[in-house]
């Protein structure tokens, strides 16, 4: 849609059949859209494509996990990354974050996550980590 690009200002060609209405009105409906559409590329993403069970129910039950997947990465996104990480797709969110090979070390009567030093993105987890654990506490 893109036109040109001049010290930041895009020019950009809207074009519907909608008879009527506001120009922010329909550029509002269309971005609304656009996000849903998003959302449904994400859920697809993380389990959503095939419907490995046999059954209705079963099948019911796996859309609701998969949607529960969704929504803890959402909140994993907003609450613990920040910067680029926050906008990283969950493919990429899995192979940089979700698959890095800890592993959990007993010691002192704690238990410990040790991350690799050479993945590149330990420093990710690293400060997400911490930034949960700054948060309040619900009471």
């Amino acid at each position: 849609m893109r036109i040109t690009d001049v010290d930041g200002n895009r020019c950009v060609a809207f074009v519907t059949n909608t008879a009527g209405g506001q120009l922010a009105d329909l550029e509002l409906r269309h971005r609304r859209r656009a996000r849903a559409e998003d959302r449904i590329r994400q859920a697809k993403a993380t389990g959503l494509r095939n419907l490995p069970l046999h059954g209705f129910a079963q099948n019911q039950v796996w859309c609701e996990l998969v949607s529960l997947a969704r929504e803890l990465v959402a909140w994993t996104q907003m609450l613990a990354l920040t910067g680029d990480a926050r906008r990283w797709e969950i493919k990429k969110l899995r192979f940089r974050l979700f698959s890095a090979a800890a592993r959990l070390v007993r010691t002192g009567r704690r238990i410990v996550v040790r991350l690799p030093e050479r993945w590149p993105w330990t420093g990710h987890i690293l400060e997400g980590i911490a930034r949960l654990d700054r948060l309040a506490a619900p009471t």
